[in-house]
């Protein structure tokens, strides 16, 4: 275990959202046995949780170029140009038109305007405190991103250990079923010449029976963490490495339930969007109560127009130079219905982040104890290996002399194969637990997989899959979306 570490910052989570990037070239491997290292390199490039959540880090960051905007100048231009044609019919008394004779004025002419306006906000509180809130939602949800990198991280971890659980047990089942076999031809050849009656055969095929039924269960359990690990990096391998034998297990360091709570509330990424969260709420009451401020601001606008009437030829021009200012008076009480309204919301967060840090700190006490009983447990299911074998060498000596019968034999060779299953049950439980551990402490990072990569050995797992076109095709999962 490395050393705590001091509290981090929303640029150190911003550098981490960055890591796939960085890792990308090391993702083109040999057809060889995945390690967990090139596995977690490939669910960062390829997991579609993390691209959603990275695709989310960027919504929030336009939005808050989107506020910034509105603290900027706003330039904007207008004009048209038309073709105008008028009708007159008027006529004064003795016959000729109003506007002094037959033929006067234009029925066809054109004409042209242009409008070009500029604004600066020179005092706009609610803007401004706007753009301070779409700052916490940035910060908000780069701690977002990087528990969903986590999480990320632990899944493939989990699934990885899965399959490595699952082969172990697996093995355990088929020796399990091969030496209840044995037994169960030795029993049968006892009966046909008369040494056993025909009831202990029975017993050895029940067991036999038992023990497929278990193999078959086993390898069902590792078909489906395979095809879990798929889902998560959308890659297929067809071998993994195993884990060492002599796996070093330790308490964990620091080895103090204490010290782990600090870390947490200090780095776990999903206390602090929480307490993130609670900044954009406050942002949002001052936001609210900035509603009754008065806006100022300076604008500019100039006028063009033009025309080819004979009545009214020429051009017309105008500008405006100076200050705006508004100042709300009374809104049907909206403003006040909005001030609790984000005030309500700024409590609820705060109970959110409450709730949030309970749940953090009770992760990390479960944890931390459990890591420090599987240390224990981890040397008990070694332990009772030895224990069992050693029962079972005695059981079968007292079934050659005739003081046990077959049915005993049976019992001591499942009890031993339970135990070497159990035995690999804890030495995962505690690889993956320790794993969270981190996770619930915010220390979780791709150094800290690569400290567990190195627990690895070079022989491979591998995996004899259904194969064929059908199968490859129902197992499909799809090409990513290109959204640009």
């Amino acid at each position: 275990m490395r050393s705590p570490r001091t509290k981090p910052t929303v640029r150190r989570f911003a550098h981490r959202a960055l890591l796939p990037t960085l890792v990308a070239s090391a993702c083109a491997m040999p057809l060889q046995a995945a390690d967990l290292l090139t596995i977690t390199r490939d669910a960062l490039q390829n997991n579609a949780e993390l691209a959603a959540a990275r695709s989310t880090f960027g919504v929030v960051r336009a939005g808050h170029d989107i506020e910034q905007a509105d603290l900027l100048p706003q330039i904007g231009a207008s004009g048209n140009v038309t073709h105008n044609r008028q009708y007159e019919s008027q006529s004064n008394g003795a016959g000729s038109f109003a506007s002094g004779g037959p033929g006067a004025g234009d029925d066809r002419y054109n004409s042209a305007s242009l409008t070009l306006e500029a604004s600066q906000a020179l005092f706009d509180a609610r803007n401004r405190r706007e753009v301070e809130r779409s700052e916490r939602q940035i910060d908000q949800e780069t701690y977002r991103l990087a528990a969903t990198e986590q999480q990320v991280l632990i899944d493939v971890a989990e699934a990885y250990f899965e399959i490595l659980r699952a082969y172990e047990i697996l093995e355990a089942r088929r020796a399990q079923e091969r030496a209840i076999g044995r037994q169960l031809e030795q029993a049968r050849e006892q009966f046909e010449v008369g040494l056993i009656a025909i009831t202990e055969v029975e017993e050895a095929q029940a067991s036999f029976d038992q023990s497929r039924a278990e193999r078959i269960a086993a390898e069902s359990s590792l078909q489906v963490n395979f095809e879990a690990l798929e889902r998560l990096t959308s890659q297929r391998y067809q071998s993994i490495e195993s884990l060492q034998e002599e796996l070093p297990v330790e308490p964990p360091a620091p080895n103090s339930r204490d010290q782990w709570v600090a870390m947490a509330m200090e780095n776990n990424p999903l206390v602090l969007a929480q307490q993130a969260g609670v900044e954009v709420s406050r942002s949002g009451v001052n936001i609210s109560q900035a509603g009754r401020l008065p806006t100022l601001e300076a604008f500019a606008n100039y006028q063009y127009s033009d025309s080819d009437s004979d009545v009214l030829a020429g051009h017309d021009s105008s500008s405006q130079v100076g200050l705006g200012v508004n100042l709300p008076l009374y809104t049907g009480g909206s403003t006040s219905a909005e001030i609790r309204q984000s005030t309500f919301q700024l409590e609820s967060s705060q109970y959110e982040f409450e709730a949030q840090r309970r749940d953090t700190v009770q992760q990390v006490r479960s944890l931390f104890t459990q890591v420090s009983n599987d240390v224990s447990t981890v040397e008990a299911r070694a332990q009772a290996i030895v224990s069992n074998q050693s029962a079972l060498d005695a059981t079968r000596a007292g079934y050659e002399v005739g003081t046990r019968n077959i049915v005993d034999v049976l019992n001591a060779e499942q009890n031993l194969f339970s135990a070497i299953a159990d035995h690999a049950e804890a030495r995962y439980d505690y690889v993956v637990n320790l794993l969270s551990l981190q996770q619930q402490a915010g220390t979780l990072d791709v150094p800290a997989i690569e400290e567990i990569n190195e627990l690895l050995e070079g022989e491979s797992v591998s995996f004899t899959l259904p194969g064929g076109a059908g199968y490859d095709e129902a197992m499909e999962i799809g090409e990513p979306p290109s959204p640009r």
